[in-house]
C-alpha cells in the first residue's frame, strides 16, 4: 500500500458558514477562467494525440492538473487527502465510488495521486468554454435516462477498465442536500462485477461549504477525502450487486462522522433518511 500525505488533525468544532469578500470571490472566478483558457490549447493537443487510447490517461491528467491548480490558487479552499491507496492502482483497474456533496468534489479528488477516467453528466460537456475542457478530458459523457447512452457508457467503461485505468463514479446520482447518504444506484457495482475489478470507496467531507448546492458563489472551507479499503468482487455474480452496493455504502457511512469531525464539519448523520428522492439517477435507473 502507498501512503498518501496527510495533514495534522484539526480540533473538531462546528463549521459555521463563512462570508467571502467580494474581492476573494471575484479573484477565484478570475483565476479559474484564466487557468481554463490557458489549459485549453494543451488539452486540445493532448486529446488529438491520444484519441485512440482507451485509457485517455494523458488527456485526463491535464484535466486533473487544471482542477488541482485552480483549487490551489484559490485562497478559499484548503484540501487534503487521508488514507492509503492500493499499491497497484497505477496499473490495475478499479471502479472508484464516492459520496457526492458538492460541485467542488471533483476539485478535491484531483489531489488523489492516481489517474482515473470519469463518468460525468452530458450537460457538463455543453457548458460554454469549460465544456471544451470536458470534451478534451477523455472523460465519458452520460445522457441520463437514455438507455442507448447508458449502454454505450458501460461499454466504454469496460474498454477502459480492460486497458487498466480506474473509472470514477458517484453512485448517489446527485448531490446530497444535508449530508445524509442518498441511496446508491447499481450501475457502478454491476460494472465492477461484470469487469471483474475491485470497488475502491472514497469518503468526502467538507466540500458542501466550498460550493453549496444551488449556489453560484464560492465559500471558504476545509475539505478532505479519505481513501478506504478496496472491496474485492472476485467470485461475485450479478446476484451480488445489491450486497456489494450496500457494503460500499456502509463503508463510506462509517467513515464520514470521524472524517467530518477531523476538519470541524458538523453534518446530519449519513445514515439518516433523506428528505426526498434523488433529483437524478445514474445508470441503474436507465437500465432497470
Amino acid at each position: 500500500m502507498t501512503h498518501l500525505p496527510g495533514t495534522p488533525d484539526y480540533r473538531p468544532t462546528t463549521m459555521e458558514p463563512k462570508e467571502v469578500s467580494l474581492a476573494a470571490g471575484l479573484y477565484t472566478y478570475a483565476e479559474f477562467g484564466t487557468c481554463v483558457l490557458a489549459f485549453l490549447p494543451i488539452m486540445a493537443t493532448s486529446s488529438l494525440r491520444h484519441r485512440s487510447d482507451p485509457t485517455q490517461r494523458m488527456p485526463g491528467r491535464w484535466m486533473r492538473r487544471l482542477g488541482w491548480l485552480t483549487s490551489r490558487l484559490s485562497p478559499l479552499w484548503d484540501f487534503s487527502v487521508e488514507g492509503t491507496a492500493p499499491a497497484d492502482i497505477g496499473h490495475r483497474a478499479y471502479v472508484v465510488v464516492s459520496n457526492h456533496e458538492s460541485t467542488a468534489d471533483p476539485f478535491l479528488l484531483t489531489y488523489l495521486p492516481w489517474d482515473m477516467r470519469w463518468v460525468a453528466k452530458e450537460e457538463l460537456f455543453k457548458v460554454p468554454v469549460i465544456g471544451l475542457a470536458f470534451q478534451w478530458s477523455g472523460d465519458i459523457p452520460l445522457r441520463r435516462g437514455h438507455g442507448d447512452s447508458v449502454r454505450a457508457v458501460m461499454d466504454e467503461c469496460k474498454r477502459s477498465l480492460t486497458a487498466g485505468i480506474p473509472i470514477m463514479m458517484f453512485p448517489e446520482g446527485t448531490r446530497s442536500k444535508h449530508g445524509e447518504l442518498l441511496p446508491f444506484r447499481d450501475g457502478a457495482f454491476r460494472l465492477a462485477i461484470e469487469a471483474g475489478v475491485p470497488i475502491l470507496p472514497l469518503a468526502i467531507a467538507g466540500t458542501k461549504e466550498c460550493r453549496p448546492k444551488g449556489s453560484k458563489w464560492f465559500g471558504r472551507a476545509r475539505a478532505r477525502v479519505k481513501v478506504l479499503e478496496p472491496i474485492s468482487t472476485e467470485g461475485m455474480t450479478l446476484d451480488d450487486v445489491a450486497s456489494l452496493r450496500e457494503r460500499a455504502r456502509d463503508a463510506i457511512a462509517d467513515a464520514l462522522p470521524p472524517l467530518r469531525a477531523s476538519i470541524g464539519v458538523v453534518r446530519r448523520d449519513p445514515r439518516a433518511a433523506p428528505d426526498g428522492a434523488p433529483e437524478s439517477a445514474d445508470m441503474q435507473e436507465a437500465t432497470a
